[in-house]
């Protein structure tokens, strides 16, 4: 005989369904923190999750707000002075007329921008000025962009501040060096893995010549400020990350100190800046944290703590793989920030051996890269293209994403033991 749900669970996990279809879909031309919103004020509506409960999920998820905010300020902030639009010009000339190079030099400046500025910084940033520079050289600029997304989950756990969904995961972060000595051999298998086999996938295009670009537009005079600025507040941010305080905090304030320096001249940048940034993902993962609020509420995440006992109690092999892949799939299914927020849950009070907590990390950052609905950095990267009116279609991203993420995730998920 099948388990029987109260009703309650069954209308909890249908308002779910229709919060990632909302946001996966976007129907009616709707935005996807409409969904997560509308959602998650139907739950407490309908009494499915009592209204201090949606509080204190919004509330637990502060940390990540004011991370998004203060990384995306830093990306928006150097997007606005033209600071990466002048050094993809720059490095579309040097490279003429390899596109192999060029493709390389990309990739390369995606895992430090990753590292250092955040995923979604890395969408915000680098995916506007290669599509500048690819059509400035007059060459399909998408071997490029899709360096740009996939780059952007795989370098995401080289550093704590390299991706949001690193402060969901862990509610107390490791101090940078434990943390550096945990992932620096997860994160180089991920990163050249995903190099190499998306390198393949486009080959034929970028075994082709391409002619010097014309000149793009010259970077705003408070470029060189905002380098200053944004270089400092990072450095800021990497020293918290050092003892292990809280990011979100100082993310926040050092991406409030840098708009106040680059604004003191440059106003406009700072205008720009906050007139054009994606804001809307901040009330998007409030949502997400009021959806999974009220599934742990249904008994649904009882089932994702069960999983992550039974990998716990394998061998450490077959249970960093069990972890990681089941986090990853979960990503794709429902996006990886309530991915992050379920792996939260389920790990809190578990008596976890390391590699399990890490394999699950791993497949909440690098899993993404199935889909392109599978992280909020491949949603940026849609919408950016839209944009531009540059269509990949859904079947295109899972082909080239497959291709690129299983080797990637495997190899990592073995260095996590390793």
């Amino acid at each position: 005989m099948g388990i029987l749900y109260p009703m309650s669970a069954v209308a909890t996990w249908v308002i779910s369904a229709a919060i990632v279809g909302g946001i996966l879909l976007r129907p009616w031309r709707s935005a996807e923190w409409q969904w997560a919103v509308a959602g998650a004020a139907a739950l407490v509506v309908t009494g499915l999750l009592p209204l201090h409960a949606a509080a204190l999920a919004v509330y637990d998820g502060l940390d990540v707000y004011l991370f998004l905010f203060g990384m995306l300020l830093l990306a928006e902030l150097a997007r606005a002075a033209g600071l990466f639009d002048a050094i993809a010009a720059d490095a579309a000339r040097r490279a003429a007329p390899s596109r192999s190079r060029l493709f390389f030099w990309t990739y390369a400046a995606g895992v430090c921008v990753t590292a250092f500025l955040s995923n979604d910084g890395t969408i915000v940033l680098l995916t506007p000025a290669v599509l500048a520079a690819g059509r400035a050289a007059q060459m399909n600029p998408l071997p490029y962009a899709f360096a740009c997304v996939l780059v952007a989950n795989a370098a995401s756990f080289v550093l704590p501040i390299s991706n949001p969904a690193n402060l969901v995961v862990f509610r107390t972060l490791p101090a940078l060096a434990p943390w550096i000595r945990a992932f620096a051999l997860p994160s180089a298998a991920a990163i050249v893995a995903t190099a190499l086999v998306l390198y393949f996938c486009f080959s034929r295009t970028l075994r082709r010549p391409y002619p010097p670009p014309r000149s793009l537009r010259a970077p705003h005079p408070g470029a060189q400020t905002a380098a200053v600025a944004i270089g400092v507040a990072v450095l800021g941010m990497l020293a918290v990350s050092a003892v292990g305080a809280a990011l979100g905090v100082s993310a926040f304030f050092a991406a409030l100190a840098c708009a106040g320096a680059v604004g003191f001249k440059h106003r406009d940048v700072v205008r720009e800046a906050l007139r054009s940034g994606p804001w809307s993902i901040v009330p998007l993962v409030a949502g997400l944290f009021v959806m999974v609020a009220a599934l742990d509420r249904s008994g649904a995440i009882a089932h994702a703590r069960a999983l992550v006992l039974s990998a716990a109690a394998a061998a450490p092999l077959a249970g960093s793989l069990l972890a990681g892949s089941a986090a990853a799939i979960a990503c794709n299914v429902i996006n990886n920030l309530p991915a992050a927020v379920i792996a939260r849950y389920s790990l809190t009070g578990a008596a976890m051996t390391p590699h399990i907590a890490r394999a699950v990390l791993i497949g909440i950052d690098l899993g993404p890269n199935f889909t392109p609905a599978g992280s909020l950095a491949s949603i940026l990267w849609l919408m950016m293209l839209r944009r531009e009116r540059i269509d990949v279609r859904a079947a295109q991203f899972i082909a080239i994403g497959a291709a690129v993420t299983v080797p990637a995730l495997l190899l990592a998920l073995v260095a996590v033991i390793a």
